[in-house]
């Protein structure tokens, strides 16, 4: 307990930039580990199996979001309800999280393996992708499915850790697993290669990363937390729905990616073919981590301004607000500069086959213009799930993956012959007309704060 108060105590009154400074590194250097964990398996197979290969473990990433939606669901709502009790001194909600949580995490993770294993092809041919590739990315994404209990739980408790202001603590847990999957990858690969199963060794080392996490992380809560345990399990029908009515813009956000890339791999397979799939399948997955940082920021800032709010602090949360969202822009640069000056470098990373790399040099830096402004956005979004603010999270979160992009990348390939750079332009165009919103949401939401200097 007194480990928990020191930390809430930290929260309420340390000044703003050593406390952001203090939260975000431990947890930008953890979820850039985490990237690595989902990138690592495309430049793995990239350079030690395939072009096609890699382009199946693409094109399989979206579907993995399933899963990594109702973790961040139950996780973000979760650590939202708690760091708000921590803020209040409830000890009665913050004893039934954890059991609350795995009960949940347990009946929705039998659900998606039952039905992602069995429907896998299915899934995948939604997303229009090619014979060659789809073979490739049934075997891989079956397996990844096989482990949905394993990554759901140790992903939402994770985000409860972090809801306690145990940054530290969280990403040495989760990193670690991480680096065991990186370690892994080249083995599994290379001693199922000669059998004509590569791709499925670097899905196996996954899943064997995911299993070790979640044992780690029962392992934490069982002797380590200080404040939150694993109490009885079941589901509490008064918590659950603060959890997921917090929670679902998290859900939403990894979900609805599903279907904005899936929309993006259908239309680029129209006007590109499968070398098009391919280079936007490479970008894509620069830009999925590239967006990882950004979110340890955000998760830094998570039981910041929950905490603060949860007390009255209202003064706080908007100076909290403004340091987090200056960090997390200055941090975009360090991916923005690289792109905009060497993309085909960038792309290189992911591709071997001669001159591909350098063909989609030209539309990859268009998709990333804008892609500094995203600071602002993932923190905003943040923001509102830390208040509990579900409804203007949610909103975000439709605007930018299906209300704005799904009508531009169907659109602008039409228009003035534009064909498949129109698809990288939705993206950049997206982003840009979706940060002004997010500020005017932003600065309506501090209007309606109570005033005073608490």
């Amino acid at each position: 307990m007194k480990q928990a108060l020191d930390t809430r105590t930290k929260l309420l009154t340390k000044s703003p930039w050593p406390l952001m400074v203090e939260l975000s590194i431990p947890a930008v250097l953890g979820m850039v580990v985490v990237g690595l964990y989902n990138m690592m398996d495309s430049i793995f197979v990239g350079q030690m199996v395939g072009a096609a290969q890699m382009g199946a473990v693409s094109i399989s990433y979206p579907f993995t979001l399933i899963n990594a939606g109702s973790a961040a669901m139950i996780g973000v709502g979760s650590a939202s309800v708690l760091s708000r009790a921590i803020g209040k001194g409830d000890e009665t909600t913050v004893k039934k999280i954890m059991g609350n949580l795995v009960a949940a995490v347990f009946v929705m993770s039998v659900v998606y393996t039952v039905i992602g294993m069995v429907f896998t092809r299915q899934l995948l041919m939604l997303a229009g992708a090619s014979d060659n590739i789809l073979n490739y990315a049934e075997k891989y994404l079956r397996i990844v499915f096989a482990g949905s209990l394993f990554v759901n739980f140790f992903q939402s408790a994770n985000m409860v850790i972090r809801g306690e202001g145990q940054l530290k603590r969280a990403m040495s847990i989760i990193a670690s697993g991480a680096v065991l999957n990186i370690i892994l990858d080249p083995v599994f690969i290379q001693i199922l290669k000669p059998y004509g199963m590569g791709i499925e060794g670097a899905a196996y080392a996954t899943v064997l990363s995911q299993f070790v996490q979640a044992a780690v992380t029962v392992w934490y809560f069982k002797k380590k937390s200080l404040h939150v345990r694993i109490g009885r399990v079941r589901i509490d029908g008064t918590l659950l729905p603060q959890v997921l009515s917090v929670g679902v813009s998290a859900l939403l956000m990894q979900v609805l990616t599903l279907v904005q890339q899936t929309v993006i791999y259908r239309v680029a397979s129209e006007y590109g073919g499968e070398t098009s799939q391919i280079l936007l399948g490479a970008a894509l997955r620069f830009w999925n981590f590239s967006f990882v940082p950004l979110w340890g920021i955000s998760q830094g800032f998570q039981p910041a301004a929950g905490t603060n709010y949860g007390v009255g602090k209202y003064e706080r949360v908007k100076r909290l607000t403004k340091v987090f969202v200056i960090a997390a822009t200055v941090l975009s640069l360090v991916f923005y500069i690289p792109v905009e000056l060497f993309p085909d470098k960038v792309l290189s990373m992911f591709i071997t086959t001669p001159g591909v790399a350098a063909a989609g040099a030209v539309n990859f830096r268009i998709m990333f213009s804008t892609y500094v402004l995203q600071g602002s956005f993932l923190i905003a979004v943040t923001l509102f799930q830390s208040l509990g603010k579900a409804q203007k999270a949610t909103w975000l979160v439709l605007f930018r993956q299906i209300i704005l992009f799904i009508p531009l990348c169907v659109v602008l390939p039409m228009i003035g012959g534009m064909g498949i750079r129109g698809v990288w332009l939705a993206i950049a165009l997206t982003d840009a007309v979706l940060v002004v919103i997010t500020v005017v949401m932003m600065l309506s939401e501090f209007r309606r704060m109570p005033a005073g200097t608490k």
